[in-house]
């Protein structure tokens, strides 16, 4: 399957993942140290940024999603990857470990380690964020000119929001607001919980923020209970999406997974 996708710098490759509704960009503040150390391929998954939907007929839950993305690595001759994935892509990191796709996994705040309660109030937070970014699109980049602005607006995503730019936040509010896999994935996504972690292998970490507001920090005990196997660690003072609340932080994660 054709993904559209970054790609940069030299050694092993490093696949990144992104959460529902985001998209590759969301890495930016890591790659130049990541692209020192590996081939990276930030990828946008199926329906979210430039990639388009599954095809017609497949559900894009996190099995459906890995499948896409062994596609995608067989069609670039790419065998088994180092993988870094954030919420939903936590989640299909961990699948792909489990199918020994991986050199190594490092999932960020992964979903499906949650109580039904959980998973409805993470479902209607983002609902409410994605009708937020529909309606505030338009004026976007006016709007989040102003840094407690986009502290606020992101406050469920990220601890330290005010450290994108202007153009960073509007870029990833528009791109949610846009997606047309959003519903889809969304629906597909809840109606599951993650299972099997003794199938799990290989070098694996799981790194939770510790201001994490969407998927609380409760879940992270759940997926040490599950996957006693992993390493387990706290990304201190990050939220759910880390990689501008704490670059060094999530750098040194995937880098140590190896």
């Amino acid at each position: 399957m054709s993904l559209s996708h970054h790609r940069g710098g030299t050694g092993e490759p490093l696949l990144l993942l992104h959460g529902i509704g985001s998209q590759w960009q969301m890495w930016e503040p890591v790659l130049p140290a990541l692209e020192a150390e590996h081939d990276v391929l930030a990828v946008d998954m199926p329906g979210f940024g430039g990639s388009p939907l599954l095809p017609a007929g497949t559900t894009p839950d996190p099995e459906g999603l890995a499948d896409a993305l062994e596609a995608f690595l067989d069609g670039l001759g790419v065998g088994r990857v180092h993988v870094a994935g954030n919420s939903l892509g936590g989640w299909v990191a961990l699948e792909l470990a489990k199918r020994e796709r991986t050199l190594s996994a490092c999932a960020l705040s992964p979903a499906g380690f949650w109580t039904t309660a959980e998973q409805r109030y993470a479902t209607i937070s983002l609902r409410v964020s994605h009708a937020a970014a529909t309606v505030i699109g338009p004026r976007a980049e006016t709007l989040l000119a102003n840094p407690h602005v986009r502290r606020s607006t992101n406050a469920q995503l990220m601890a330290h929001a005010d450290r994108l730019t202007p153009q960073e936040a509007a870029g990833a509010l528009r791109n949610l607001a846009a997606s047309p896999g959003w519903k889809v994935t969304l629906d597909a996504m809840g109606k599951r919980t993650f299972t099997r972690g003794a199938d799990v292998r290989g070098p694996v970490t799981i790194a939770w923020g510790a201001k994490d507001r969407l998927l609380i920090p409760r879940q992270a005990e759940r997926a040490r209970a599950q996957l006693p196997q992993t390493r387990h660690i706290w990304l201190t003072g990050c939220g759910h999406v880390p990689t501008w609340d704490g670059p060094e932080l999530v750098t040194q994660a995937i880098l140590s997974s190896r």
